[in-house]
């Protein structure tokens, strides 16, 4: 049983694994997040406006500490990525079945 204790880090590491799958999707998914909000800082200035703004406010200014704090508030959730059909199933053109059977 893990045991809470105090860390350097808010929100508290536990809380955020207690939202994903594991410790490589946390981070796969606030780093993601923190990319899209860093590029929103940076287009600001360029009156673009297509980037998703930071979804809490927050006292950090550092982008991937917002991607965790809005992680910890289900702002953010981890979806499972559509599965890519097998190579078996890709159907060949009619022309091509020839093809396929030479090789």
């Amino acid at each position: 049983m893990a045991h809470s204790h105090e860390t350097m880090m808010t929100p508290a590491i536990e809380g955020l694994l207690g939202r994903v799958d594991s410790k490589f999707s946390l981070v796969t998914l606030a780093a993601r997040r923190a990319r899209n909000i860093n590029s929103y800082f940076n287009q600001l200035g360029d009156g673009l406006g297509h980037m998703i703004p930071p979804q809490v406010s927050s006292t950090s200014r550092k982008p991937l500490s917002i991607a965790f704090e809005e992680i910890s508030v289900d702002k953010i959730v981890q979806t499972d990525a559509p599965e890519e059909p097998e190579v078996d199933e890709l159907a060949l053109p009619e022309g091509d079945a020839d093809v396929a059977a030479d090789d």
